[in-house]
């Protein structure tokens, strides 16, 4: 039997595949939702933390990480509507720090080797992560660089920044080299981290307050922020991750005395949000809409697919691995991935959106006119997909009833 825009039969098979992720005690718990043409399934299994009798709900709240970059995107893109930052301007004027950049001579170089840089970074270098420095996928002991950047918090990792302000963390980042030419080559993370601060700067008001006026209120995303309010923690999740060298489950983030309980001295435009399923639904519903929402518009149909669009050549792909076959089917838009050929059913060209490192994903495909999120709470240990994720997308799309 089947109904609309999916088949009810087949959505079953959606809940059986998280219930059984459940039940093999991968994750304690999960909430997913999809929507197309303008029915909304969700499904929330299992618990909020193992061990515990509190049970997963559609309004729990989850740290969603990387998810955060797409919404940091869309606030530049806004400011840039209305002629507040411009796509190929450098960011030297609100962003003092990074100018008269150096370079180093060889990544795994010393830090006093270096060049100067050919050209300033411009707002579009850090949508598209090609400021020059980020995600190095290397040990700390070989290149100077990224230990300097463990050191001075400014390095990626699945942590909260314990800078005490973006004007702190500026200065840190401010006092290194880059890793490589701006413009050179795609370099994961840092970028989104430095496009919060701009915001902030250009809008003259904290970045949380800018998501907040701009892109929450609008689209009623109330359960979206840098932090979860006390009247709000009991709907938190648990967090947890892998021992790596036993594997073990283990606490990351514990609902009861979360990092996520206070606002961050740091609000990370690169990975700091939570939220719930329904308020990213409604997030990814919007930019498939092509930026309207009811009857707000959030950015033009022109922004949205400058956005969308591959912004990164075949070049800077093959400089820039990320994970052994991610640049076969995807490219990279302005804050967010596109996939550009298809190896799967879920892999529809023009497909965009996201993955959160703390066991998140989201997705918006015009061409079926669809938009999933999966939320769990177990760090993902590799940029290699979980079952999970491979498993809810699958069954998202088979769901599809025509």
């Amino acid at each position: 039997m089947s109904s609309g825009a999916f088949s009810k039969a087949r959505l079953g098979r959606l809940h059986d595949a998280m219930a059984a992720h459940v039940a093999s005690g991968r994750v304690p718990g999960v909430v997913a939702g999809v929507s197309r043409r303008g029915e909304l399934h969700v499904e929330a299994v299992g618990a909020r933390a193992f061990g515990a009798g509190e049970p997963m709900q559609r309004d729990t709240i989850f740290r969603i990480a990387s998810m955060t970059k797409p919404v940091t995107a869309v606030a530049a893109m806004i400011l840039v509507e209305e002629c507040t930052l411009r796509l190929d301007e450098p960011v030297d004027r609100l962003l003092p720090e990074l100018a008269d950049r150096r370079v180093l001579r060889g990544i795994d170089g010393p830090l006093a080797d270096t060049v100067p840089a050919h050209r300033a970074i411009t707002l579009r270098d850090l949508l598209t992560f090609r400021m020059g420095i980020g995600l190095l996928m290397a040990p700390p002991e070989e290149h100077p660089i990224l230990q300097a950047m463990i050191e001075r918090d400014v390095a990626v990792g699945p942590f909260l920044s314990r800078a005490p302000s973006p004007d702190a963390w500026m200065r840190e980042l401010g006092a290194l080299p880059l890793m490589y030419q701006p413009g050179e080559r795609w370099m994961y993370h840092t970028g989104s981290e430095v496009l919060g601060v701009l915001i902030a700067r250009a809008a003259g008001k904290p970045l949380e307050a800018v998501f907040r006026e701009r892109i929450f209120e609008p689209l009623g995303m109330k359960d979206t922020g840098f932090s979860v309010p006390a009247a709000k923690l009991g709907r938190l999740a648990t967090a947890y991750t892998s021992n790596a060298q036993t594997g073990a489950v283990e606490v990351f983030d514990d609902a009861r005395d979360s990092r996520w309980s206070r606002p961050p001295g740091f609000p990370a435009g690169g990975g700091g949000l939570v939220s719930t399923v329904d308020d990213y639904l409604t997030f990814g519903q919007m930019l498939l809409d092509q930026g309207r929402y009811g009857r707000e518009r959030i950015l033009s149909r022109p922004s949205v697919e400058a956005m969308t669009a591959d912004q990164i050549t075949p070049e800077q792909k093959a400089l820039s691995p990320f994970g052994p076959g991610f640049w076969d089917t995807r490219g990279w838009g302005l804050g967010l991935a596109v996939i550009t050929k298809r190896d799967a059913p879920w892999t529809t060209p023009g497909r965009f959106g996201w993955d959160g490192g703390y066991g998140t994903s989201w997705a918006s495909d015009p061409a079926e006119e669809l938009v999933g999120v999966l939320l769990t709470q177990r760090l993902w240990t590799s940029p290699q997909p979980p079952e999970v994720y491979l498993d809810f997308w699958t069954a998202a799309y088979q769901a599809i009833n025509d």
